[in-house]
């Protein structure tokens, strides 16, 4: 594990980076508040969260008693979620247009092929939206059609009184219009239905989502860069602050590759005192593939390549074969096609839902892909050595909790990527 000495965590700042997220972060401080209290009552501890205190970043206080240590953990949400509310700013055309350009993009260059050589189950995920999104055109189409005929057969019966070119000319207009008009009322209007309901359907979700790597293919786009400098800065003044054992950033789905970056670029300038707090990174169900398997995600590769030699941090990554929307035991380092010699890092593990959860739990949820997606974050009926509480507000580093550990023996670690270049041409 990292060359860190073993300390005992008594204050710990947690950095929680969020996926491709539009809502509001008080979801994840209700989400921690709840499944902690489930998690502590079913594993036998004491944990408790309170608001946070002074400005900054949204987050909240945790007192936790763990292991009979007392625990003081502040959590922090790196909010992004304005930046990916502006992306998703589009109307259905636009997304339809979007739809089109993604999958031209994953497809031309012969990226999706490559990623479900892997796991099929993100890149059926991936390909879900542009399914539900061409079925909704469809039924929309269908059901216009349907609206033109009926109308136009109604106008059929209207008399035409004369004989002359006027009236023919009548009659072709009132057929032409009794079909279109109707057809482009009811085709625009079921699929504003549709999208109304996308907070069940999640595929105009799901489809900004790929867009947003898509339209860049791999590279960030500058606001995002901008923001991500941003969260190195919280992240460094944190790691000078001399009252603070551990500092832990978890990076989950997609914040999981923006927490690569920003922890490289941290050391690369030096900004990790050798001194200060237990530096900790965790990922989890992780869909780095998505973004470094595009051309142009020379970064994001390079970044993974340094931090995976790095004795700076531990680096852990968590996902589970029952998380249908991650990149389930896929080194992201490996399989990204950039692991160096001396690879060190991450430590792939499985969160094991099928154990960890019991029987009638992983019944209730297993067909519940989005929900399992974010299980990483919730409270396990039959825990095994994933506790996301203890770990944000432990008493143990991530690196002593894992220290010593072996990588679940199905991690896929075998270079996938057609794209392995670390430096733009």
């Amino acid at each position: 594990m990292a060359e860190q000495a073993r300390r005992q965590v008594r204050r710990r700042r947690v950095f929680y980076i969020p996926g491709y997220d539009p809502i509001h972060p008080r979801r994840y401080r209700e989400l921690y508040r709840k499944e902690s209290a489930a998690q502590a009552e079913i594993s036998g501890y004491d944990i408790g969260i309170s608001p946070k205190q002074g400005d900054g970043a949204y987050g909240w206080e945790v007192e936790a008693r763990i292991d009979d240590t007392p625990v003081e953990a502040s959590v922090e949400v790196l909010v992004w979620s304005d930046i990916v509310r502006g992306s998703m700013s589009n109307t259905i055309p636009a997304t339809y247009l979007q739809l089109v350009r993604t999958a031209w993009t994953y497809i031309a260059s012969g990226t999706l092929r490559r990623l479900m050589w892997m796991r099929k189950g993100p890149v059926i995920a991936a390909l879900y939206p542009v399914g539900m999104l061409i079925l909704q055109l469809l039924i929309a189409v269908v059901l216009g059609f349907i609206a033109g005929r009926i109308v136009g057969a109604v106008l059929g019966f209207v008399p035409i009184w004369g004989e002359g070119g006027f009236w023919r000319a009548l009659r072709v207009f009132l057929d032409t219009a009794g079909f279109w008009v109707p057809f482009l009322v009811v085709v625009p209007l079921v699929l504003r239905w549709f999208k109304a309901r996308d907070g069940k359907l999640f595929a105009y979700y799901l489809m900004h989502d790929y867009a947003y790597s898509a339209r860049w293919k791999g590279e960030n786009p500058p606001e995002l860069e901008a923001r991500m400098a941003e969260f190195g800065d919280q992240i460094a003044d944190a790691l000078h602050d001399p009252s603070v054992d551990e500092v832990l950033v978890v990076g989950h789905s997609s914040g999981a590759h923006l927490g690569v970056s920003i922890l490289a670029d941290l050391i690369r300038a030096g900004r990790v005192p050798a001194t200060g707090p237990a530096l900790g990174f965790l990922s989890l169900g992780q869909v780095v593939p998505m973004v470094s398997f595009l051309p142009r995600a020379w970064r994001l590769r390079a970044d993974l390549m340094f931090l995976s030699q790095r004795r700076e941090l531990a680096w852990i990554d968590v996902t589970a074969p029952g998380d249908g929307c991650a990149f389930a035991l896929c080194d992201p380092v490996a399989v990204s096609g950039v692991a160096p010699r001396g690879q060190k890092w991450p430590l792939v593990l499985s969160a094991a839902f099928t154990q960890t959860l019991s029987p009638e739990r992983w019944k209730e949820l297993r067909w519940r892909f989005f929900r399992l997606h974010f299980q990483y974050l919730c409270a396990f009926d039959r825990p095994g050595d994933y506790d996301y509480f203890q770990i944000t507000a432990g008493p143990v580093t991530l690196a002593d909790r894992y220290d010593g550990r072996a990588p679940s023996q199905s991690r896929i670690d075998v270079a996938a990527s057609k794209y392995t270049t670390v430096v733009a041409p």
